[in-house]
C-alpha cells in the first residue's frame, strides 16, 4: 500500500485550518495529505477546495499515513479510535487536537508504545495567526515534538507546555478567539445603545478590535503599557476603564477561564 505524509481523521474546521497552513507554507503538498470524514459536505471542502483526497472510511487514512491528526470531537474520540485501531501502523505518529482527551487515554486505546503528541490549536490558524500548545505523550521523542511544531507553526506560533497545563491553555487560547468575538459583539451593541446606527457600530467595533490586535502584534510594549498610552488621566478612556474595574472584569475572566478548564477536565473523564 502506498503511504502519504499526513492524514486527518475528521475534516472539520480545525483540520481545514491545519491543512491550509501546511499547504500555504509548502511543508506538504495536497497530494501528500489525505483525510476522512462521514459528512459529505466536509469531504467536498477538502476534495474541491484543497485538492486533498478525502474518504468516508477512516481506516483508509489510518492505514497509510505517516502522521495522523485526530481531529474529531472529544465525545467521538472513543468511537474514532475503535475504528482505526486495527488499521493504524505501529510506527505512525499520532497527534490529537481534541479538548480534554489525554495522551494516556489515546495510548491506552492504541498499540503499545504508540507515539502521541497532544496539541491545542485555535481558529486563527485559518489566517496564519494561530497559537498552539504542544505536550508530548509518554512515548513521543524530541524529534516527534519538533515535527509537530513545524506542522503547527505553518499556521502561527507554538508553545510547549506540560500536559497537566493543557486544559488551562485550552481555556485561555483555545477558546480565546470566541471571547474576542464576543467582546466585539458587546462593543457594537453598546454603541447602538448610545445611538449609533447598527451598521456603523458594527464596523467601528470590528475595526477597533482588528486595529488594536495589529498594534499589539507589532509593538514591543506590553498590553499594560499600550493601555496606559491610550488612557489620559481624567479622560473618557479612564472613565470607561474605571467602570469595567468596578464591575471586576478581571474576576469575571478568571471565573470564565476556570469554567472552561473544568469543562476540559470533564471531557476527559
Amino acid at each position: 500500500m502506498a503511504t502519504f505524509a499526513l492524514g486527518f481523521i475528521g475534516a472539520g474546521n480545525m483540520a481545514e485550518a491545519i491543512a491550509r497552513g501546511v499547504i500555504r507554507s509548502g511543508l506538504y503538498r495536497p497530494e501528500q495529505i489525505q483525510a476522512s470524514d462521514p459528512v459529505p459536505a466536509r469531504r467536498a471542502v477538502f476534495q474541491d477546495d484543497l485538492k486533498i483526497a478525502c474518504h468516508a472510511d477512516s481506516t483508509v487514512v489510518a492505514a497509510a499515513a505517516d502522521i495522523i491528526v485526530l481531529a474529531v470531537k472529544p465525545q467521538m474520540m472513543a468511537a474514532a479510535l475503535g475504528q482505526i485501531r486495527a488499521a493504524l501502523r505501529p510506527d505512525t505518529l499520532v497527534i490529537t487536537i481534541a479538548a480534554g482527551i489525554s495522551c494516556a487515554y489515546i495510548e491506552s486505546q492504541l498499540a503499545p508504545a504508540t507515539r502521541v503528541v497532544r496539541v491545542m490549536p485555535n481558529t486563527p490558524m485559518l489566517v496564519g495567526a494561530g497559537i498552539s500548545g504542544i505536550a508530548a505523550g509518554a512515548h513521543a521523542g524530541a524529534a516527534d515534538v519538533q515535527l509537530v511544531e513545524r506542522i503547527f507553526q505553518a499556521g502561527g506560533q507554538t508553545v510547549r507546555v506540560p500536559e497537566a497545563q493543557i486544559n488551562a491553555l485550552t481555556a485561555l487560547s483555545g477558546s480565546g478567539p470566541a471571547y474576542v468575538f464576543y467582546l466585539t459583539e458587546v462593543l457594537a451593541a453598546a454603541g447602538v445603545s448610545l445611538g449609533l446606527a447598527p451598521a456603523d457600530a458594527a464596523v467601528l467595533a470590528r475595526q477597533t478590535v482588528i486595529g488594536a490586535a495589529q498594534l499589539l502584534g507589532q509593538s514591543t510594549e506590553s498590553p499594560e503599557q499600550l493601555r496606559r498610552r491610550v488612557t489620559s488621566p481624567g479622560g473618557t478612556t479612564q472613565a470607561a476603564l474605571e467602570t469595567l474595574q468596578c464591575g471586576d472584569l478581571a474576576a469575571l475572566f478568571r471565573n470564565a477561564l476556570a469554567a472552561a478548564e473544568r469543562r476540559g477536565k470533564e471531557l476527559g473523564q
